[in-house]
């Protein structure tokens, strides 16, 4: 019974914690449907590759949202023309560069900007070399088209501001309930895998940097939190476990957990997921070591 008390209050923790980056997510999908135009799109970002890759890196840090809140952000830059590679990569960046989650990491490693410059520079330099072999190994779209999705095709240009207002409000609506479901399946999993897997059991396996680095991503794998909060717990482990291994829970966490999977999943094809968290695994891994 007291498990599943601790389940019960880590799960609504979970969802109470995701919902407002959730909601922000979906308005800014929505607003990007309805006032950007796919030839906006188009001048913005660079034709080349690299460029594309690194601009999708970098603009994830004026958009203040949690790994939930990005991910119909994502579809919706897809959607409308950014390149695959481009929005994976602002997919990546944007839960950790953006400003909060910086400022809650300085205040939570003591005011400290070591721990801000290692997590960023290390997610825009995962998220760029992510990018950059998406761009080589993927060529077609890989959006998955949910048969309970209705396809609308709407000229918003033609709209005056009140109808584009209620289309932002509807679309907003629409993005809310799609993702919603795989929030609540994967702070469900969450909480159940916090409740009956220990983290002590998990940090006394600690003792070499490779085990460190695997232990600290498989907790922030497991634990989910939003990278607007996870710092503060990743602070705590500072007297046990490594910098480098601290940083991968901190970059690895922001850009896959249980729930933000469950989301990919419900947004891009399974073949294409199972590539992406693989190629960000090794070398969010790779790149701990060499820290």
């Amino acid at each position: 019974m007291d498990q599943l008390l601790q389940l019960n209050t880590i799960f609504i923790s979970i969802v109470i914690e995701a919902i407002p980056f959730i909601v922000i997510g979906a308005f800014v999908s929505a607003l990007i449907e309805v006032f950007v135009s796919e030839n906006m799109i188009v001048r913005i970002m660079p034709k080349n590759r690299y460029l594309s890759v690194i601009t999708g890196s970098l603009i994830g840090a004026v958009f203040p949202g949690c790994e939930c809140g990005i991910i119909p952000i994502t579809r919706r830059l897809v959607e409308k023309g950014v390149a695959l590679p481009a929005a994976i990569s602002f997919m990546l960046t944007g839960p950790i560069i953006n400003p909060i989650v910086l400022f809650s990491t300085y205040i939570a490693f003591g005011n400290s900007w070591t721990m801000v410059w290692y997590r960023s520079g290390f997610a825009i330099a995962v998220s760029i070399l992510v990018g950059i072999v998406l761009s080589y190994v993927i060529k077609d779209n890989q959006l998955k088209r949910n048969p309970d999705e209705h396809i609308h095709v709407h000229d918003h240009s033609k709209q005056n501001v009140k109808q584009k207002c209620w289309s932002v409000l509807t679309h907003t609506i629409d993005e809310f309930f799609n993702v919603g479901k795989y929030l609540v399946m994967g702070s469900l999993i969450a909480a159940a895998m916090q409740v009956y897997i220990p983290t002590a059991t998990l940090a006394a396996l600690g003792h070499t940097k490779v085990a460190a680095v695997l232990v600290m991503m498989a907790l922030a794998f497991i634990l989910s939190i939003c990278s607007e909060a996870d710092a503060f717990v990743a602070s705590s482990f500072r007297n046990t476990f490594s910098q480098s291994s601290i940083t991968a829970f901190l970059v690895f966490g922001a850009m896959v957990d249980i729930k933000n999977l469950l989301m990919m999943f419900g947004t891009f094809k399974p073949k294409f997921v199972i590539l992406l968290v693989s190629l960000i695994t090794t070398i969010v891994f790779v790149g701990s070591l060499l820290l």
